[in-house]
């Protein structure tokens, strides 16, 4: 899978461990942000990190479990991803630089699928669970099914950049999303149409069990 890549100094305050950005584009398609580039000050050494979200569950010392909102599925795709990100971040330091890129040559759309686990809970307007997966080598998750007040919609992984926007509403960014219209439409409706499908085949399975249940209580 052909990648494109651009890192970013950071000015962090003192004592953190955090050195860079990195954003990567899948072909001309798909963009992943917020992937940091971290300093092990014990073994003096570079590391990256997906970014991550924060979940509900906690660890034996009750402290809470953070989880990655993406990541690369082989150790093949993560060792040269990884070693590509920072042989850029090497590079911003040898030439002093404050950003530094490299482009895909001749970056075409990925091939990819998805996975849609319908979810219903009282009270949330979550109405669907999805990843997506990109050649067998990247995964998405935390991707959404959400019920708006007309339809149903896909919403991408966010984080939030204000608390209290004009509108008194918190403010959310996508952390990784579509970049094209074209291949927005086309990843969205694959999406839709596998939430359907398994919404679908969940009622059966359900109609199913109540026949059965209603059918064992008549003998």
């Amino acid at each position: 899978m052909k990648y494109s890549i651009k890192v970013n100094e950071v000015r962090a305050k003192e004592g953190s461990n955090i050195k860079g950005f990195a954003t990567v584009v899948f072909g001309d398609s798909f963009k992943i942000t917020n992937i940091a580039i971290l300093e092990n000050k014990d073994k003096g050494e570079l590391f990256v990190s997906m970014p991550r979200y924060r979940s509900n569950e906690r660890d034996e010392s009750n402290g809470v479990i953070y989880k990655d909102v993406c990541n690369p599925i082989t150790s093949e795709f993560r060792k040269a991803l990884y070693d590509d990100i920072l042989a850029l971040y090497d590079e911003m330091e040898q030439t002093g630089r404050a950003e530094v890129s490299r482009e895909a040559q001749n970056p075409q759309e990925p091939e990819f699928k998805v996975a849609v686990t319908p979810f219903e809970r009282e009270g949330s307007n979550i109405r669907g669970l999805a990843r997506i997966y990109f050649e067998d080598s990247f995964v998405v998750s935390n991707v959404s099914v959400i019920q708006g007040m007309e339809k149903e919609f896909v919403a991408m992984p966010s984080y939030m950049v204000k608390q209290n926007g004009k509108d008194g509403k918190s403010q959310y960014q996508d952390v990784c999303f579509p970049v094209t219209k074209e291949f927005r439409e086309k990843l969205y409706n694959e999406i839709m149409d596998c939430y359907k499908q398994e919404k679908e085949k969940a009622m059966n399975q359900g109609m199913e069990q109540a026949a059965t249940q209603s059918y064992a209580r008549a003998e």
